[in-house]
């Protein structure tokens, strides 16, 4: 078994315009770290731009929003930009490229879900944990996923799906897609107070949300008290089908968009449990699917440890 990495040369072209830190440059830097030799065993295919896309969208987001994106997109020529919302842009490629980021997850979840693969990493962008079910915001254009948890039991009759996040911003959207479903598991470590605002404790839903929020200048060490006691214990307890991570890396000490003080380490730690709880459960399925981490150089080396440590599980 191996594990898969799952992208595409489109993700480049979703501009976001000069200045904005959800930038191109940051496939650039993974590419550069998973170019290595470390990296020569994993198995790599393009994000595909599938025929069901749009209709697993609709699973999730009504057909209004699905029309506002495709419009906003097909209006834009050139070096032209439209702004969704204050922090969201499109550009000429971005209508591809969230097409085939959602793609990513869903052809990550077929090769897992088969047994083709033992776990797959998906390097996409715009990333998905703040798209609502009605509207884009905070740089993320569709609910990425979300959308792959829906497709996983519908196509493959996973029942209990989990997405575990650990970005240093609340995913509002995939809480806001999962908020009355008992059978599909919201787990997230995160800033606070920080944009979005939402990841209180007090943020339940119907008893399958488990916010863990931590405040700027928490370390290593709080993240992993917390993610023991508010994630993993709930996460068991659920005993989850699939396990799929928003593996945002900008909790990292060196992101300028954040305030927490993790290092790399604490992120194949993180994996690592993440990965013991899904070889109990799930046959070891995991979908990774990339959200934030702005600073290149720690989103690069924060991203290799990561799929390193999927690729160790797989082995």
């Amino acid at each position: 078994m191996s594990s898969l990495l799952v992208t595409h040369p489109i993700f480049v072209d979703h501009d976001t315009g000069f200045g904005h830190p959800e930038r191109p440059d940051r496939m650039r830097a993974i590419d550069k770290v998973l170019s290595h030799e470390l990296f020569g065993t994993l198995k790599r295919i393009d994000a595909p731009l599938r025929d069901d896309v749009e209709a697993q969208i609709l699973r999730v987001h009504p057909k209004d929003h699905l029309e506002t994106i495709r419009a906003a997109g097909a209006a834009l020529k050139g070096d032209a930009h439209v702004q969704i919302d204050a922090d969201t842009v499109m550009s000429h490629g971005s209508w591809e490229a969230a097409l085939r980021a959602v793609g990513a997850g869903l052809e990550a979840v077929d090769k897992v879900m088969s047994a083709d693969v033992a776990n797959a990493f998906c390097q996409v962008r715009p990333p998905g944990h703040h798209a609502e079910k009605h509207r884009a915001m905070g740089f993320c254009l569709f609910s990425n996923a979300a959308i792959a948890g829906h497709y996983a039991r519908t196509k493959h009759g996973a029942e209990r799906i989990a997405v575990v996040d650990f970005d240093v911003h609340h995913g509002n959207g995939t809480q806001n897609v999962f908020w009355e479903d008992k059978d599909l598991f919201y787990g997230s470590t995160h800033q606070m107070p920080l944009f979005p605002g939402t990841g209180a404790l007090s943020e339940t839903g119907v008893g399958n949300i488990w916010n863990a929020p931590l405040k700027a200048g928490d370390d290593g060490l709080v993240f992993r008290d917390a993610y023991k006691s508010r994630i993993l214990e709930p996460l068991k307890n659920f005993a989850p089908d699939l396990v799929i991570i928003s593996a945002g890396f900008d909790a990292h000490k060196h992101d300028p968009l954040g305030g927490l003080r993790l290092v790399e380490s604490d992120f194949m730690w993180a994996t690592s449990k993440l990965v013991e709880i899904a070889d109990k459960y799930a046959n070891g399925r995991i979908v990774s699917m990339l959200e934030g981490g702005y600073n290149l150089d720690a989103l690069a080396k924060s991203v290799g440890v990561h799929v390193r440590t999927l690729m160790d599980a797989a082995s």
